[in-house]
């Protein structure tokens, strides 16, 4: 408790809580703008950080990752366009309940089912995070290595792609964070004697690319549609559930808060996972369940509370074992690294203003957003109105100067061009990009732990298989193989002779 009242006394200084507030509000506005998403802004900001105190940066970073899900809420219910993919599941009864003309208590139940399950979610990390630390200090090399190794296997079997799509993805970030310095002896490898490659490929420009400029030029190629908006109500009274709305929100608030921070801490888990699986259960366990789809608040209240506290739950390993579960947390972790911060369980006893810091900060976040969120909403939906004609070029300077900031290298920038037409390519083709770049961080720190282990047992891999934690690791990572390619196996007697020849 000790910690968390000074995490307090760090983020309630004025430059800390105007950084918490420029994170959600940012998180806020590109969750309505549909297509941006938390990653890409993520990505575009991180330069601009590098200066900043690294307690600041993560404050805002991490207030842009949290509240992305509160703004997305905002089109799913007034225009059925989930403005991030975790509100997807939201459309459905959200935007029935709007077209019913209770625009207004689907939006007050979102906040509020949103604001519970984040602040149950900050509870839990913190009550959580020292005894998960204490238990992690007990990981040597080989425990870490197969633990990112069950991690990138998980995260592949949960991507929106096939199983063998996200191993692709997995393979090329790993190859290409290989690209540069030996980790251990600082020799040159996979440069190719290519300008600019001696160091590695930056993680700025990879992201910014795959993300940023790729999502600028699908802007650029889709067709202007029109955008039919429910224009919210005025007055916060009118943001208000009814008695009976708010009797049938209780239950699926409370399923979904646990059930989102539980999937939340899984790698390849998260918000996503957390608001399908919350939607599933709420149909299975309604009485009513011939009303999904047509504007039932269980299916608003559970998903909605789901998606907030699995993005919660995402921050227990990133925090206290230094491992990202998903891209957005992989971001987070590189901007940890970049101001020579490693979080993991050591983080509280070395660092502790950052790591109480950053969770003091989400509770203060959560009461902003429930804030913006109600009375501001029908004000910041008004950033739809910016045609896409000017929103892509705007992105892309900001792309561009956010990579040069970097390190002033012209050829940051022509990389970051040329990812930016290969994430276009591969978001076409249903490649999850999220992989790629989860791998591209974590592909270094499993090589290290890797060849630590390795030196330590003088060579012998005997060492992954030294310990229970070890063994257990390595059984879940075949388990996720045997699991993700058993459909395959049944549906193969029944493929033609021409797909099993073109497979």
């Amino acid at each position: 408790m000790d910690g968390l009242m000074g995490g307090f006394a760090t983020v309630l200084t004025l430059h800390n809580l105007f950084y918490c507030f420029a994170g959600v509000f940012l998180g806020t506005v590109v969750g309505i703008l549909p297509g941006l998403g938390p990653l890409t802004t993520i990505a575009i900001l991180l330069p601009i950080t590098f200066k900043m105190d690294v307690t600041s940066a993560i404050i805002m970073l991490s207030g842009i990752y949290y509240g992305v899900a509160y703004g997305g809420t905002a089109t799913s219910v007034l225009m059925r366009v989930p403005g991030e993919a975790s509100t997807v599941v939201t459309c459905l009864d959200g935007h029935a309940m709007a077209r019913k003309g209770r625009a207004g208590a689907a939006l007050g139940i979102a906040a509020i089912g949103s604001f519970v399950a984040g602040t149950v979610g900050v509870i839990a990390i913190s009550f959580l995070s020292p005894p998960l630390a204490a238990l992690i200090l007990k990981f040597g090399p080989a425990e870490y290595a197969t633990l990112m190794l069950a991690g990138l296997a998980l995260v592949s079997l949960f991507s929106s792609a096939s199983l063998l799509r996200g191993l692709l993805m997995a393979c090329l970030g790993l190859v290409l964070g290989s690209v540069g310095l030996d980790p251990m002896n600082s020799t040159p490898r996979l440069n190719f004697d290519v300008y600019g490659l001696a160091g590695g490929i930056e993680l700025v420009a990879l992201a910014i690319g795959l993300f940023g400029i790729s999502e600028v030029i699908s802007m650029a190629l889709q067709r202007p549609e029109a955008l039919k908006i429910i224009r919210p109500p005025s007055g916060i009274a009118a943001f208000m559930p009814n008695r009976e709305e708010a009797r049938r929100s209780v239950a699926p608030v409370a399923r979904g808060t646990v059930l989102g921070f539980l999937l939340g801490t899984l790698p390849g888990g998260g918000s996503v996972l957390a608001s399908f699986m919350s939607y599933a259960v709420e149909r299975r366990l309604s009485k009513r369940p011939e009303e999904f789809g047509k504007g039932a608040v269980e299916g608003l209240a559970g998903p909605e509370s789901a998606n907030n506290s699995g993005t919660t739950g995402a921050f227990v390993p990133l925090l206290v074992m230094g491992l990202p579960s998903n891209a957005i947390t992989a971001l987070l972790l590189g901007a940890f690294m970049i101001h020579g911060v490693a979080p993991g369980p050591t983080i509280l006893d070395r660092q502790p203003e950052v790591f109480w810091g950053v969770v003091a900060s989400m509770y203060i976040g959560n009461i902003m957003l429930l804030v913006l969120n109600l009375p501001l909403i029908g004000l910041l939906i008004r950033v739809l109105d910016i045609p896409r004609a000017y929103l892509g070029p705007i992105i892309l300077v900001i792309c561009v100067i956010g990579v040069y900031s970097a390190n002033s290298e012209p050829m940051d920038v022509a990389m970051a061009v040329a990812f930016g037409f290969i994430g276009y390519v591969l978001r076409r083709l249903r490649f999850d990009l999220g992989i790629l770049l989860l791998a591209f961080v974590l592909g270094p720190l499993l090589e290290t732990s890797v060849r630590q282990a390795l030196g330590i047992s003088d060579g012998s891999l005997a060492i992954f298989v030294g310990s229970p934690i070890a063994i257990g690791m390595l059984g879940l990572t075949a388990l996720i193989f045997i699991i993700g390619l058993w459909p395959k196996r049944r549906r193969a007697p029944a493929a033609s002779g021409t797909d099993m020849a073109q497979t």
